[in-house]
């Protein structure tokens, strides 16, 4: 059974990844530390949870059109994570997308690859 410092140190790290994303408000709501801990409750892992930041925040960096607004809630990326849960993201296409996001993003960038190797 995961213990609550488990639980904590888990909701830290989506929370981290989340305020790096590009495009974010950069703000961490209540809704937000509720979500990251339903995540964890549910068993989805962290490596999941940063797959679908980085396809979030590619599909929202490479898109065409007129710049979206800033994402303002970890809630943006549910969809994506039951993607990913669906088809999971292959390894290399997680570390292509880090890689291409580096130049405009590289905290980002570089914790969604450190998790994505651990």
């Amino acid at each position: 059974m995961p213990s609550q410092i488990d639980r904590v140190l888990y909701v830290q790290r989506v929370l981290v990844l989340y305020r790096l994303m590009p495009g974010t408000t950069g703000r961490i709501r209540r809704a937000d530390r509720q979500l990251a801990g339903s995540l964890h409750d549910r068993g989805i892992s962290i490596d999941i949870v940063s797959a679908a930041l980085l396809l979030a925040a590619a599909r929202r960096t490479f898109r065409s059109g007129e710049p979206l607004p800033p994402i303002s809630s970890l809630h943006y990326i549910r969809p994506l994570i039951d993607e990913v849960v669906a088809q999971p993201t292959p390894p290399d296409y997680v570390i292509y997308l880090c890689r291409k996001l580096a130049p405009l993003a590289p905290n980002f960038a570089a914790a969604a690859t450190a998790h994505q190797l651990s």
